[in-house]
């Protein structure tokens, strides 16, 4: 497996992920008055798997085993399934604010779980990095808060953040060995398979769409699943998952900005302080330590240095 780097091409794949996330926020919000969670899920997981198979027809395939199933499951299952499902349904409860700020403790449950599952430790400077950029998301969060929030949207929130988090820390283990590809194009096909108990809702609501949110839909499926996915799993085999979560903290201030630009959304003062709040700690958290200097060993009689 390729060691960690910060080479321009990696660097280009998170801005591409993080750019795409954040118009899919955009995206759900308007197809939303349209389509139902379910429906627009498993559409949009649909396209994706349709897209991602006809890149994947021109590579080969390389059999998982046993072990590599059961986390493409969580993966597929949990991140891609579930994560979608619960984020769509969420925002039918709370305002973009108030779910932006839920879902984005999903980068602190990654750095969590890939400090004690994949052995990447606690970094000082992402740790800081991960405690300002939250921060920053509390305050977009405060600042768009809407009265009209309800524990049903806040739980399903959580639950789109704890999906999410584990997506990533087992998707991590599979890019050492599986094309980066074949592991978006498995993990979204089962997503797709998870949302089939609304392809009747997804038929009923698309016969009444009109054609933006039909366009909107595919768009959620080429660029936010099958490109931004793409995008980040090459990105996650090249970087810690701890910092490359780290860098999706940039996406809640990149929604107020699309808003306020696409939406005429004309964001509070609070919520462009918590922007750049945000844009700090993600700063803060690319920071490497120093390595300490070299501490002499004192040596016993009758050794030999080499």
């Amino acid at each position: 497996m390729p060691a960690p780097t910060r080479s321009p091409l990696t660097l280009l794949a998170v801005t591409v992920t993080v750019l795409a996330w954040a118009s899919a926020f955009i995206g759900i919000r308007a197809v939303g008055e349209d389509l139902s969670p379910g429906a627009l899920a498993l559409g949009r997981l649909a396209i994706g798997t349709l897209v991602l198979g006809l890149l994947l027809t021109r590579r080969g395939w390389v059999p998982p085993t046993a072990g590599e199933w059961r986390l493409l499951a969580v993966c597929g299952v949990g991140w891609f399934g579930v994560y979608n499902l619960a984020l769509n349904a969420a925002e039918q409860h709370l305002d973009a604010g108030t779910t932006a700020m839920l879902v984005n403790i999903g980068p602190v449950m990654i750095a969590v779980f890939a400090g004690l599952l994949l052995g990447e430790g606690f970094p000082r400077w992402l740790v800081i990095g991960l405690g300002v950029a939250f921060c920053g998301v509390l305050l977009i969060g405060f600042a768009t808060r809407d009265a009209g929030a309800d524990l049903l949207g806040v739980l399903l929130s959580v639950v789109a953040a704890v999906t999410y988090a584990a997506g990533v820390v087992a998707q991590k283990p599979l890019l050492r060995r599986l094309p980066a590809l074949q592991v978006t194009f498995t993990a979204c096909a089962m997503g797709a398979v998870v949302c089939l108990p609304w392809a009747g809702a997804l038929v009923t609501d698309l016969g009444s769409a009109p054609a933006s949110s039909i366009a909107g839909t595919v768009y959620l499926g080429v660029v936010p699943t099958a490109l931004a996915f793409s995008t980040w799993a090459y990105a996650l085999r090249r970087m810690d998952a701890g910092r490359l979560g780290a860098t999706t903290y940039l996406v809640p201030p990149i929604v107020v900005l699309l808003g306020w630009a696409l939406l005429d959304e004309v964001p509070p003062a609070l919520a462009v302080v918590g922007g750049g709040i945000c844009l700090l700690g993600v700063a803060v958290s690319r920071r490497r330590s120093r390595p300490g200097r070299p501490v002499p060993v004192p040596q016993e009689a009758g050794t030999a240095t080499v």
